[in-house]
């Protein structure tokens, strides 16, 4: 293993360009807020004289599959893009059975899907250094072609009588009593309801989170490349080294169309010791030949990829204003253990779709009514302690085989309780019932696990952590009443109905019920 990799003997010069960019604005997360935060959304308590939409969309690429549901439901849906609506060429990950909901919202026909389908790989691989792998089917085992899909979306969104503004950037909104106001680089434009999904920086989220820090950060590099052996599995993760530099490094590898894509990730807080990207990405080409039983001889980059995905532990972020919703990254609805939000957008898709739907059906678009749209999960709340024993405190040493044996210990305990309980969690979705059957096994089977978690994440993790999980187990009681409160929901108004759904998707989606 060589000490340092000439990246740029390796990265074609726009993604080596792009790392540097990516790698500054990590720098300045690690060293703190700007000081400068600007203000983008203000409130006016004079209504609009007019208001041309039902719906604005600022942001596209995920937005444009929230949008295209909404105008066939027959709203007026305009999605502003600041760039041009299209994928990237790289293959977004999720499970087979998900992509589903897109032909169920009659988004995709079934032979766009199965287009869409670039690859598609059984069984994937969970394993640690010095453990048995887990073999799982069916889990994240499909890339999605992201430039036929969003193509495939525009079409059908503009079809369906939504309209397209591109290379149009947002630039701030008025909240008014009967619509937002939103400017852009150009004009105008003014909606009953307007849905960021501008993604983790939006200026918006910023506002929002009034300089709140991320709790923690998931830094990924990768590439998808070709002259690696040729594999028809995946992994899903993976780790065979023991903790280096205060980092975990983790693994994952998909067959992909056009050669195999291999990504290497670590949990990270913003310590300002944390490493840089430019640091990973080194390190990553130094260990991939060992990953991958490869040298990089003909090893040849197709695509580099990168980035940091911040995480919140007020997640999903609600908005403090009217008619202004967050959705995707936008709303940090996936979980602190995922990075991106495509299977998020996904997984919520038929209830958003449905939930906006009625919001605007019933003119209930107050600040409260939309944050029912983004309620508390507590099955997202309960995996910050997941998070924070996956990672590497960057103050002090932990023993270097630490979180290999911790994470070997609960996969093995999973795996033999039966895909009811480690396939959902794969996918981020936790359950009461499976969390306590797992943790109930790994008590008595393995009590000397217990006091070094506790010295791992610390005493206040834990109790921060208690409130979450036994929430999740009244929701999950909560949920056995939504046939008998749904009955009797139907007596009363179309608002009154509206907030009542809201609660039952609340129960269902935060236990983890939404499952198929």
């Amino acid at each position: 293993m060589t000490d340092v990799v000439d990246l740029q003997a390796i990265l074609p010069a726009p993604f080596l360009s792009n790392l540097k960019q990516a790698d500054r604005r990590w720098h300045q997360l690690r060293h703190g807020p700007p000081a400068d935060r600007p203000t983008v959304v203000t409130e006016s308590s004079m209504p609009l004289g007019t208001v041309d939409w039902d719906v604005i969309i600022c942001g596209g690429t995920l937005g444009v599959m929230i949008g295209t549901t909404l105008a066939q439901r027959g709203w007026r849906v305009l999605i502003l893009e600041r760039g041009v609506l299209k994928g990237r060429a790289q293959e977004w990950n999720i499970s087979r059975a998900e992509l589903g909901v897109l032909v169920e919202l009659e988004l995709l026909t079934e032979a766009q899907l199965e287009t869409a389908i670039a690859s598609e790989f059984n069984p994937n691989r969970i394993q640690f250094m010095g453990g048995p792998p887990v073999w799982v089917e069916d889990v994240l085992n499909a890339g999605v072609d992201p430039v036929f899909l969003l193509d495939t979306l525009k079409t059908r969104f503009l079809e369906a009588g939504g309209q397209l503004q591109e290379k149009t950037a947002f630039s701030n909104a008025v909240v008014h009593s009967n619509g937002v106001a939103i400017q852009t680089d150009t004009t105008t434009l003014t909606a009953r309801l307007m849905l960021d999904v501008m993604g983790h920086f939006s200026p918006v989220v910023a506002q929002a989170r009034q300089g709140q820090q991320p709790a923690g950060v998931c830094l990924v590099v990768g590439t998808c490349a070709q002259g690696l052996p040729h594999l028809d599995t995946g992994d899903l993760l993976v780790s065979f080294t023991p903790i280096e530099n205060h980092c975990q490094y983790f693994w994952e590898a998909f067959p992909a169309r056009d050669g195999r894509t291999t990504y290497m990730f670590t949990y990270a807080d913003l310590h300002p010791q944390r490493p840089s990207l430019e640091k990973l990405f080194q390190d990553y080409l130094q260990r991939l030949p060992d990953y991958q039983n490869t040298d990089l001889t003909d090893f040849k980059v197709l695509r580099a990829l990168f980035g940091m995905f911040p995480s919140y532990k007020r997640s999903p972020l609600q908005f403090p204003w009217a008619r202004i919703m967050p959705m995707g990254d936008s709303s940090g609805s996936q979980s602190p253990l995922s990075f991106g939000g495509f299977g998020a957008m996904i997984r919520h898709l038929r209830r958003l779709d449905a939930g906006i739907h009625d919001a605007l059906s019933t003119d209930t678009l107050s600040t409260d009514a939309l944050n029912l749209l983004q309620p508390y999960q507590p099955n997202l709340a309960v995996t910050w302690l997941f998070q924070e024993s996956m990672r590497a405190p960057a103050e002090r040493d932990l023993h270097p085989q630490q979180i290999n044996q911790l994470l070997k210990i609960v996969f093995q305990e999973m795996e033999q309780l039966g895909d009811p309980v480690l396939k959902p969690f794969l996918q981020d979705i936790v359950q009461f019932p499976a969390l306590t059957q797992t943790l109930l096994q790994i008590s008595l089977r393995h009590p000397q696990l217990t006091p070094k978690i506790l010295a791992h994440v610390g005493l206040g993790a834990l109790l921060d952590w208690m409130p979450h999980y036994l929430k999740l187990g009244l929701y999950n009681e909560l949920h056995r009443l939504i046939p008998v409160l749904e009955s009797w929901s139907r007596s009363l108004n179309p608002r009154q109905q509206y907030y009542w759904q809201r609660r039952f998707d609340g129960w269902t989606y935060g236990t983890g019920h939404d499952y198929e």
